[in-house]
């Protein structure tokens, strides 16, 4: 599909990628949203709190929310995406993933930027469960990896999932990284490895044999925490094998659902190889737009809707 143009334009300040990412990420508030969590039980043992919104009135269509690393299901991405579709009548479900609804889970193991099971496990539950006509996906950051790879890579895809889309991919694991271990991205980085390493440390509680505080002291950038956390806990050989076989890009050929990706040109996360732009090319199914202004998960709008939220409806609606 040809690349789309983007006409989102937004005010002076937030042309600014680092401003546009932190508001959305620290000051933005999303009001007026009521959730109901359920846990699913998953079948090695484990759980994941789903937090559920509900548009005025009975609905067939439901879409489920993904956020990103370190994230959960009340940041304002999530919340603002979940309030606009419930606002159309779509209900929403957002994830949480393992170990992110403010209680640790049982295994070892948690969440990674591939864990495709995890998404499929909500699926096959809601299909089971709630008996939706008609499903959607967005995921945002990480959340659209998954998004992306659980549509490329092979397996069963009900006939009830419409259309997704993703927002600021790392389609390339290795490729953002790269760009997070910059100088540009220091606070960041630090944020999200002060993060990790505090739910490594309740780990450590449950699993003492399993890590140490040699371990832990040894972690001093996010790939370390990758090599010495992420991969030995969800069978990878290494951060590097991690990062290749997760990656997104290598299955976007393959997706054959209606999907949407935005990544915006001034994100600072997101390197060279996250940008889709053969990928999209080659496959009527995939539409990849490339604002120029957005940020990591930014995209100020007015009235506190931001333009992916409005895109995504679009999007959507033009699927019926």
């Amino acid at each position: 599909m040809p690349i789309i143009t983007s006409d989102y334009n937004p005010p002076l300040l937030f042309k600014n990628g680092h401003l546009s990412t932190i508001y959305s990420g620290l000051i933005r508030k999303v009001h007026g949203l009521i959730q109901h969590r359920d846990r699913l039980e998953l079948n090695d043992g484990d759980f994941m709190d789903l937090d559920w919104s509900y548009a005025s009135r009975p609905s067939t269509g439901v879409v489920i929310l993904l956020h990103g690393l370190e994230g959960n299901a009340q940041r304002p991405y999530i919340t603002g995406s979940a309030k606009q579709f419930n606002a159309i009548g779509i209900d929403a479900c957002a994830v949480n993933y393992r170990g992110c609804s403010g209680e640790t889970n049982r295994l070892f193991q948690s969440y990674h930027s591939g864990a495709t099971e995890d998404l499929e496990a909500v699926v096959h539950y809601i299909l089971e469960e709630k008996h939706y006509s008609n499903i959607y996906l967005k995921g945002f950051s990480l959340g659209g990896n998954l998004t992306l790879k659980y549509l490329g890579e092979g397996r069963y895809i009900p006939e009830e999932i419409k259309g997704a889309i993703a927002v600021s991919v790392p389609c390339n694991l290795y490729s953002s990284l790269l760009e997070l271990l910059k100088p540009k991205n220091r606070l960041y980085a630090i944020r999200f490895k002060k993060h990790l390493i505090e739910k490594l440390r309740a780990k450590q509680l449950l699993f003492p044999e399993r890590i140490s505080d040699t371990d832990i002291a040894k972690i001093d950038t996010l790939k370390d925490f990758d090599d010495i956390y992420t991969s030995k806990a969800h069978g990878f050989k290494d951060a590097i094998d991690y990062y290749q076989k997760s990656s997104s890009l290598q299955f976007i050929h393959a997706i054959r659902t209606p999907t949407l990706i935005i990544n915006a040109q001034n994100d600072s996360f997101l390197g060279d190889q996250c940008y889709p732009f053969k990928e999209a090319e080659q496959n009527n199914n995939v539409h990849f737009e490339l604002p120029l202004y957005g940020g990591h998960v930014g995209f100020y709008g007015q009235n506190n809707i931001t333009y992916t939220e409005k895109r995504a409806l679009k999007f959507v609606e033009e699927l019926y």
